[in-house]
């Protein structure tokens, strides 16, 4: 439990980059709220004919008595909403990564330079971004289908079926969010994911902690930039690089990218 409460604890730490870079971080609002939008517009729609679609997907409980037809319809309804509203989470990451590329790099410099003081010399770059973008959505429709089937029983279903995509979901942002910074020093795809399984109770804790941010209205808009620097900061963590503490109030430039920071800082 401890180490899931400092994964979750790096997403707030990633919230401190306001502090340091306010520019970069409020550009990384732009290509959420624009993505969220449409999802947002999309999960409204859904909702709205969800009920209908839930009565035609069972004709069989026309004949039986209301009450047991009323509960099985609901869960068939809870858990198809909830399914959507996974992928919606994860599909939201994915595209708003790959359409704010740009944007994000800056955050992850700026994080790079603030903790460390040096950025590494590697590039991402859109169509690697798009890349794991269809990773992370195919994977996300797998994790939203396993927390739809848990939440089709009845009664506990829809509470199991969201902590059981929560957690999935959860472990699927983490995977995705540090891969920049886990890239950045020469980590391919296996030995990201060698590295989360190592530590497997703080990814869960900072992918959890996003996760949970996403589904608050708007949360996902506000908390993106922060969990990109988060992610950042995971990095460092799981890797064993030391950062250094920046004060909130200190005006002092960052040294360039090109080289370490000043060691009489």
């Amino acid at each position: 439990m401890r180490e899931f409460l400092a994964g979750a604890g790096l997403l707030v730490r990633g919230l401190g980059q306001w502090r340091r870079t306010p520019g970069a971080m409020a550009l990384g609002l732009i290509p959420g709220t624009l993505v969220g939008l449409v999802f947002a517009a999309a999960l409204v729609t859904w909702g709205i004919v969800l009920p209908d679609l839930v009565v035609a997907w069972t004709p069989f409980a026309e004949t039986w008595a209301p009450a047991w037809a009323g509960t099985v319809r609901a869960a068939i309804g809870i858990a198809s909403f909830g399914a959507a509203l996974l992928i919606a989470v994860v599909s939201f990451t994915a595209v708003t990564l790959a359409v704010g590329e740009p944007f994000y790099d800056r955050i992850w410099r700026a994080t790079e330079r603030s903790a460390t003081g040096l950025v590494p010399d590697a590039e991402y770059g859109f169509w690697r971004a798009a890349g794991d973008s269809v990773r992370l959505i195919l994977r996300g429709i797998v994790a939203a289908a396993v927390a739809w089937a848990i939440g089709l029983v009845p009664f506990v279903g829809g509470i199991l079926g969201f902590v059981t995509g929560v957690l999935l979901t959860g472990w699927l942002l983490a995977d995705e969010l540090t891969s920049r910074a886990l890239s950045a020093r020469g980590l391919d795809r296996r030995a990201r994911r060698a590295l989360l399984r190592r530590h497997r109770a703080r990814a869960l804790g900072f992918g959890v902690a996003t996760q949970l941010c996403f589904l608050v209205p708007l949360g996902a808009v506000a908390v993106m930039p922060a969990a990109v620097a988060g992610s950042t900061l995971w990095a460092h963590a799981a890797l064993g690089i030391p950062t250094r503490p920046v004060s909130a109030t200190s005006t002092r430039p960052a040294p360039p990218a090109d080289r370490p920071a000043d060691p009489a800082r």
